[in-house]
């Protein structure tokens, strides 16, 4: 049953606690979407998510499988988890934090059903414009932040795609306080053009000799033509890691003694071991960085257990 133009200026009036400020369009799939909730940015941690929301009844972007909504489903709000980036932005040598701003950035991925299913989030938030209304959490969740990370201590951000956003937070934050340890992020994506914040993160290096931003990618011409000029191969964070290539690029040396370890993105890069203490069914394959990095003496972190290895499931 079709909801009426009056019945959804009621149900938008009703769910919706935020506005569009700006979408910045990177690629077919790939977009940043700042909102400004209406009543102002409430106080969260670098790191945290929240939740972004749009009506089932909202268009959605061309070209999709059709939608199984049971009855009363096309009234309701559809809601995903993002955690918040930051727009890295430097003035005059300082990176501006999130008090700086009047708006939340997100760092989205469109994800596109292959068959026909229940009504999906980011096929309606690619609609989206400048002034849209939508629904914004007003409360701030997860425990993956730089609380534990002392002042001294090396920080390693890896990133697989849009796993980037919570680490763009505590970057920001790291940098604000005069962290005095190195910080290196790198990030995995298919191409070049999927690096939303290259140019920012270049010019942070410019302006923080201790930090050093090293993205790979899997899917551009020297990942994949053999006969290409300077070909490397198909190349994964985990494999980065383990050849001592990523250090090497870093010029940081990372050990469990002096350095953290911050993993967000796909969980077959992050490998989250089995509840087994037997080596040979603890790791899933195929091989995820928890497993490089135990073998190198790191340890998760746990409430009760503090370790140097951090991450966020992404999906």
């Amino acid at each position: 049953m079709l909801l009426s133009a009056l019945e959804i200026d009621q149900l938008r009036r009703h769910h919706y606690n935020a506005a569009v400020r700006q979408v910045i369009r990177l690629a077919d799939e790939l977009f940043l979407l700042r909102v400004a909730p209406d009543a102002g940015l409430p106080q969260f941690l670098a790191g945290q998510y929240t939740t972004l929301g749009r009506g089932a009844w909202e268009p959605r972007v061309d070209g999709l499988p059709d939608e199984i909504l049971r009855t009363g489903e096309d009234s309701k709000i559809i809601k995903r988890a993002y955690s918040v980036s930051n727009p890295l932005e430097c003035v005059n040598g300082r990176l501006l934090l999130q008090p700086d701003y009047d708006y939340l950035e997100f760092y989205i991925a469109l994800v596109r059903p292959r068959q026909a299913g229940p009504p999906t989030l980011t096929p309606r938030l690619f609609c989206l414009k400048e002034g849209d209304r939508l629904q914004c959490g007003t409360h701030f969740h997860g425990h993956y932040t730089i609380g534990p990370v002392l002042p001294e201590k090396n920080v390693l951000f890896i990133a697989t795609g849009t796993g980037e956003a919570p680490h763009n937070a505590m970057l920001a934050e790291l940098l604000a306080r005069g962290h005095r340890g190195s910080i290196v992020s790198t990030v995995c994506v298919r191409h070049r053009r999927d690096l939303a914040y290259l140019k920012a993160h270049r010019r942070i290096e410019r302006a923080f000799p201790g930090y050093r931003y090293l993205p790979i990618t899997t899917r551009e011409p020297e990942n994949l033509d053999s006969a290409y000029p300077g070909y490397i191969g198909k190349r994964y964070v985990q494999d980065y890691l383990e050849s001592g290539r990523l250090e090497q690029d870093a010029g940081v040396q990372f050990s469990p003694d002096d350095s953290h370890v911050f993993l967000c993105g796909n969980p077959q890069m992050i490998g989250v071991p089995h509840h087994t203490h037997d080596p040979a069914t603890r790791y899933p394959i195929p091989r995820g960085m928890v497993e490089v990095l135990e073998q190198r003496g790191f340890t998760i972190d746990q409430p009760h257990e503090p370790g140097n290895i951090h991450f966020e499931k992404y999906w």
